[in-house]
């Protein structure tokens, strides 16, 4: 390696939910080290201009190309024409290191009323909340996927990454469409790691511990589950954004190339208690 060029000097990420929380601390983290970005994300017309304007600083300050796209990364036109910006912007080369599935959005419902409380059907969680949530957090990272893979623009050894939590596999309140979800984009990553290997794919999820990301706040019960962290997390705080775009970096590393299908836990032991 030429220590005097940046270490991800002409390599690409392409990170899906990339405007706060993780995918944003990431987009911070890689480009310190030289690496281009494409961000995808959805946010109003006030809130984009700043964001914007982060990037552009992130970008300037680091010399690295931030391309950010206001778009619905789970619409299928609108993969279609970041595809053909992005193609441009590359040149159609194989350059993609990473691609990074950050995306939350999900129903947050419980499945039933409790009987004292005067809950309405439209409050419950339905089959079309679960499909939709399903999609969005899980099912959209294979059509991601193969949209890069099929466009060639998959660097010959690149990481995919996607998210899930421990409400994957335990009660978090009206939590149920995210946990399914979850689980869902674990086994789909399995398969990934699998199938998509002969590519020079590895597929990996990171299991991030409580942290006090927006998406978090939309969990019922999120403001007890972080005041049981200095208790339950063997490091006593909890876990940061940073904390988990420090190991997506490392895991982009070449030195990184043997992990695939693994559920990494990037929690400080948290997981364990």
């Amino acid at each position: 390696m030429d220590y005097h060029q940046p270490q991800f000097s002409d390599l690409w990420a392409v990170i899906l939910g990339g405007s706060s929380g993780f995918g944003l601390a990431t987009v911070k983290k890689l480009a310190a080290h030289g690496m281009n970005i494409a961000v995808l994300y959805r946010e109003p017309a006030a809130a984009n201009r700043e964001l914007q304007a982060t990037l552009s600083k992130i970008a300037e300050s680091h010399q690295v190309t931030i391309l950010p796209y206001n778009s619905n990364a789970l619409d299928a036109d609108a993969r279609q024409q970041f595809l053909a910006q992005f193609t441009v912007a590359t040149g159609s080369k194989p350059v993609v290191r990473l691609l990074l599935h950050t995306i939350a959005r999900g129903n947050l419902k419980p499945l039933a009323a409790a009987e004292s409380n005067c809950t309405e059907p439209h409050q419950l969680l339905t089959a079309d909340d679960i499909q939709h949530t399903g999609y969005a957090m899980a099912h959209s990272l294979l059509d991601w996927a193969r949209l890069l893979l099929d466009a060639g623009l998959f660097f010959k050894d690149a990481r995919i990454i996607g998210l899930t939590s421990e409400g994957a596999h335990r009660y978090w309140e009206s939590y149920a469409a995210v946990s399914i979800a979850k689980a869902s984009l674990e086994s789909l990553a399995t398969y990934m790691a699998v199938e998509l290997s002969r590519f020079g794919l590895k597929t990996n999820i990171i299991q991030a511990g409580v942290t006090a990301t927006p998406s978090l706040k939309r969990i019922a019960g999120s403001e007890q589950l972080l005041e049981m962290i200095p208790e339950r997390n063997p490091m006593g705080r909890a876990t940061q954004p940073e904390d988990v775009a420090n190991v997506i970096y490392l895991l982009c590393m070449d030195e990184a190339f043997w992990i695939n299908g693994s559920i990494i836990h990037v929690d400080g032991g948290e997981h364990c208690r």
